[in-house]
């Protein structure tokens, strides 16, 4: 069975991976390389542990900015757990709510138009009360 349409997305370029041709461990580099393009390594040193900033809400300061950029929704990353892949932050799509999110959801997920979430390479670190 031929399964094919894995895209690995950059910003230059996008190519197609036939992943008959390839093996489990090809496969987990590709994630992990798509991985490495959303969260750098200097980000994920920058975001507290979960529950880290536990009680400060919306005075918490967002570290990471991730976008659809064919669809409106935006992701806040407050905290991070490295070996859940897991995030604490705002959600803006159909409402603003804070909540966890993983980052392993993020690179499955397509906009309207088939585009990969991407991040805000210029984003500055600051409270999520902005974002209100």
């Amino acid at each position: 069975m031929s399964i094919s349409g894995l895209y690995l997305f950059s910003q230059a370029r996008i190519s197609s991976i036939d992943l008959d041709s390839v093996t489990c461990y090809n496969i987990l580099i590709l994630i992990e390389v798509i991985t490495l393009k959303l969260l750098t390594k200097e980000i994920e040193k920058k975001l507290p542990a979960l529950q880290a900033t536990e009680g400060q809400y919306y005075e918490a300061v967002a570290q990471v900015k991730f976008f659809t950029p064919d669809a409106n929704w935006t992701w806040y990353g407050v905290e991070y757990d490295p070996d859940e892949k897991l995030f604490y932050g705002l959600v803006d799509g159909f409402e603003k709510e804070l909540g966890y999110f993983s980052l392993t959801e993020l690179l499955k997920v397509r906009g309207a138009l088939g585009l990969p979430i991407e991040r805000d390479m210029y984003f500055d670190p600051q409270p999520l009360k902005n974002f209100m």
